[in-house]
């Protein structure tokens, strides 16, 4: 187990590198000139001058390999650089704006656990009965519903119409109901019908009718055999999830004024803030990845047969 955990960390930083090159690629080959997003926050007018200094400071004078060198000498010490929109350090916004997110996004990663697994086994327990429809129903409606607009919608049921919830900040427990449901929602219908597949995949195997036929209790059967092998493929998906909800929040965010990175990403979108955009995106893969890292170890410990299979 140690092996194959020690392997898996290894995998991640070629990933890392090679993912935030590529942004960084991006941002520098894009269309538009960073030199005159630069002057355009900083409210100097685009001279000739200004523009060739701008270029010299920003090291956008230099070859792209040579500014990214620069770039991660400075990200591994901790400096995502200076905001051309806030003028303060990347760094500390994030830092700021990170706990906001988490919170967020580990709520609705705990109503897709606490609501979307249960439905699946019970949708599945039911199969083609009544229950069954009405669940796959839900998780039909959840999906089509885009985040914002089911935020929209809780805005305008629970805040306007009945006033019952807080409808933006982040002021207390309820300010956090309405946008942790808008930002679940979706991917609970996902790992809803994940589940529910998942354990249909497991019913049909020959083991449950020996584990029966020992004289188990239907709840053991259940719990351990069904259950617990069933968790395999939702497992995996958790990892794929958590990136899923933490980048739904970015849209969420701005409908509840939610201060987390989303909206702090959101601005620096809207105002081509280039520091503060290389900084979201490598905070938010170093979060995808050790999200992923996690989920590899608990799918390892489950089904042994992946960490032998790579020690082999």
């Amino acid at each position: 187990m140690g092996g194959f955990i020690l392997r898996r960390i290894l995998s991640l930083f070629p990933l890392l590198l090679a993912a935030s090159f590529a942004f960084f690629a991006m941002l520098r080959l894009g269309r538009g000139d960073p030199a005159m997003d630069y002057l355009r926050l900083a409210q100097i007018p685009p001279s000739d001058a200004a523009l060739a200094l701008a270029r010299m400071e920003l090291g956008l004078d230099r070859a792209l390999l040579a500014q990214y060198a620069s770039w991660l000498a400075d990200a591994l010490q901790g400096d995502l650089g200076l905001s051309w929109f806030t003028r303060r350090p990347v760094t500390e916004d994030l830092l700021a704006a990170l706990p906001a997110t988490l919170q967020l996004a580990g709520t609705a990663m705990l109503l897709v656990l606490l609501v979307g697994l249960p439905l699946g086994i019970f949708a599945a327990l039911h199969r083609d009965r009544w229950p069954d429809h009405a669940t796959r129903l839900i998780a039909f409606l959840g999906v089509s519903l885009p985040n914002f607009w089911l935020g929209f919608l809780l805005v305008l049921l629970f805040s306007v119409t009945l006033g019952w919830l807080p409808s933006m900040g982040r002021e207390g427990p309820a300010s956090l109901i309405l946008p942790a449901i808008a930002t679940a929602a979706m991917s609970c219908c996902v790992m809803l019908r994940l589940m529910r597949a998942s354990v249909l995949g497991v019913l049909g195997e020959r083991h449950l009718a020996f584990a029966a036929a020992r004289g188990l209790p239907r709840r053991t059967v259940l719990g351990r055999h069904v259950v617990l092998n069933a968790m395999v493929p939702p497992l995996t998906a958790i990892g794929l999830h958590l990136g899923e909800l933490i980048g739904g929040a970015m849209v969420v965010e701005m409908v509840f004024s939610w201060p987390g990175m989303g909206r702090y990403a959101l601005i620096a979108i809207t105002n081509r803030d280039y520091p503060a955009l290389q900084g979201f995106v490598m905070l938010l893969m170093l979060v995808f990845v050790l999200g992923n890292l996690l989920v590899d170890i608990a799918y390892a410990w489950l089904d042994p047969r992946i960490r032998l299979g790579g020690g082999a």
